[in-house]
């Protein structure tokens, strides 16, 4: 079977491959739940859940994106807050590639990729210009 969207083709089984990263997925810190989701045969991920500990005058739905460079996306909760976007799976690679990941702590956005590990982690990988310059999140699987 073919799944197609615009010229492109997918086989079913590499849509199945590709797939493997939809679902929700915790930080190995547990400070941090996002949900990856496929949307166009791009994977995107959205905040789901953080730990709010460090500051319990502000539990995490009134928190909001201060950190943003555009004053205007300031106002933005961080709950739901998409931080990963534009990814897409290479079959040669194994890997999830061409990303944008956002920094809600900083408020910067990196380049970034995603593979899974041999340990069944989901690694995702933040850099500037040149992966080897890289700075990477182990996330679990949440069941």
């Amino acid at each position: 079977m073919v799944i197609f969207s615009g010229s492109a083709a997918f086989s079913q089984e590499n849509q199945h491959d590709a797939d493997r990263i939809v679902g929700k997925w915790m930080t190995e810190k547990k400070n941090l739940i996002v949900e990856v989701y496929r949307h166009d045969h791009k994977y995107k991920a959205r905040i789901v859940w953080f730990d709010d500990t460090d500051d319990l005058s502000r539990p995490a739905e009134m928190r909001r994106d201060d950190q943003n460079p555009d004053p205007s996306l300031r106002k933005r909760k961080i709950l739901g807050l998409e931080i990963l976007k534009l990814l897409e799976f290479n079959k040669k690679t194994n890997s999830w590639e061409d990303g944008v990941i956002y920094d809600a702590l900083t408020g910067k956005e990196w380049s970034s990729y995603a593979f899974i590990t041999n340990k069944g982690l989901l690694r995702v990988k933040g850099y500037w210009h040149f992966k080897i310059f890289s700075k990477s999140v182990d996330f679990i699987p949440v069941k």
